[in-house]
C-alpha cells in the first residue's frame, strides 16, 4: 500500500508546482436525487453497482467491499487510522439519496485526539476496464479533510505504482471545499507532475472559472450531493461533474517518454476519508468533528462494442 500512496505524499505539492495540464470550468449544480440505474447514452449495460440499500446500520456490501485498515500514514502522514467499525461506516437514511438510504463514512476524533475512518475497496472483487464510472456524492468540508473516489489498476501488486495506474475520479481538499479535482497518474506522469483538472462550484451566475468575480455567491460542494464521473475509453479519459466535462486526458498528449498503461488492465474501485496529509494540510481549531462522506450510489456502464 506504500507504494500506492507515495503518489499522495508527492502530490502535496500540487498547489505550489506547476501541473503538466490544469483545467478549470465552473459547474454551476443542482444534482437531483435519482433512484433510476437506466444507462446513459453512449454506454453500454449496467456492469456493477451498489445503491447502498442495504438495512440502516449495516455495514457495507461484503460481496462488494473490502476494508483497507491500519494507520501507517499511508504515504502521507494522514493522521486517521483506518477500522471497519459501524462508528466509521454504516448505512444511513437520506431523504436526498433516491432510495432513501446511502453509505457514510464518518472520520471521528476522541477526547485524546486519535483519529478514526475508513478506507474501502472492490480490489479482488471487481475491476474494469473501459467504460462510465460514475458516484452520487456529498463531501464534507473542512481544515485537513481530504474525501476520494478513485481507481488503481489490479496488477499494482506486480507492476507497483506508479506503472498499474490511478485514475482519480474525485478528490477534495476541505479547506477548499468549492473545488474538485480530477487526476491520472501513469509512469512519467505520476505525483507532481500528475495530468490534473479541477472544477469549481458556483451556486449562482456571473463566477468566472477562477472565481475572481466579488458579485457571485459561491457555495461549495458539501452543501449538496453531485454526480462524479470519468468515461475511460482507450486512448482517453473525460471527467464530468453532473454532466459537465471539465477535464480531458489523451494518450497522444503524454509527455515524452511516458506510457500509457490504461489499455492494459482493469482497475478497482476505492472510497476513503483521510484526515491531513502534506496536500491537505491538517486539522486545526477551525475543524470540526465528526465529518461525513455520503456516498449514495456507485455505478460502473460498460463501453459499447
Amino acid at each position: 500500500m506504500l507504494s500506492i500512496d507515495f503518489r499522495r505524499a508527492a502530490a502535496a505539492h500540487r498547489l505550489a508546482l506547476p501541473l503538466l495540464a490544469i483545467l478549470c470550468a465552473v459547474c454551476a449544480v443542482s444534482a437531483r436525487a435519482t433512484d433510476s440505474t437506466a444507462t446513459p447514452a453512449k454506454w453500454g449495460a449496467l456492469l456493477w453497482h451498489d445503491e447502498f440499500d442495504q438495512p440502516v446500520g449495516s455495514g457495507p456490501d461484503e460481496s462488494r467491499w473490502t476494508y483497507a485498515l491500519g494507520d501507517s500514514g499511508w504515504g502521507n502522514a494522514e493522521l486517521q487510522c483506518y477500522t471497519d467499525s459501524r462508528e466509521n461506516s454504516l448505512v444511513a437514511a437520506d431523504p436526498e439519496a433516491g432510495d432513501g438510504r446511502v453509505l457514510v463514512i464518518r472520520a471521528l476524533r476522541d477526547e485524546v485526539g486519535r483519529t478514526t475512518s475508513a478506507r474501502i475497496t472492490t480490489r479482488g472483487k471487481f475491476a474494469v476496464k473501459f467504460g462510465r464510472i460514475e458516484a452520487r456524492l456529498k463531501v464534507p468540508k473542512g481544515q485537513g479533510i481530504w474525501p476520494a473516489f478513485w481507481m488503481l489498476g489490479e496488477n499494482e501488486a506486480e507492476h507497483g505504482w506508479p506503472h498499474c495506474g490511478e485514475i482519480d475520479v474525485m478528490e477534495l481538499l476541505g479547506h477548499e471545499p468549492e473545488r474538485v479535482y480530477g487526476s491520472l497518474h501513469g509512469p512519467g506522469y505520476s505525483g507532481i507532475d500528475s495530468l490534473t483538472g479541477s472544477v469549481r462550484h458556483a451556486a449562482m451566475g456571473g463566477q468566472s472559472p477562477e472565481g475572481d468575480s466579488g458579485e457571485s455567491i459561491v457555495a461549495d460542494f458539501s452543501s449538496a450531493y453531485h454526480v462524479f464521473a470519468v468515461e475511460w475509453r482507450p486512448g482517453r479519459i473525460e471527467w464530468f461533474c453532473d454532466g459537465l466535462r471539465y477535464h480531458v486526458v489523451d494518450e497522444s498528449e503524454l509527455p515524452e517518454g511516458a506510457h500509457w498503461v490504461f489499455d492494459e488492465t482493469p482497475h478497482f474501485l476505492l472510497l476513503n476519508l483521510a484526515v491531513g496529509g502534506k496536500w491537505p494540510g491538517y486539522p486545526d481549531d477551525t475543524t470540526e468533528f465528526p465529518q461525513e462522506y455520503r456516498i449514495d450510489y456507485v455505478r460502473v456502464y460498460a463501453a459499447q462494442d
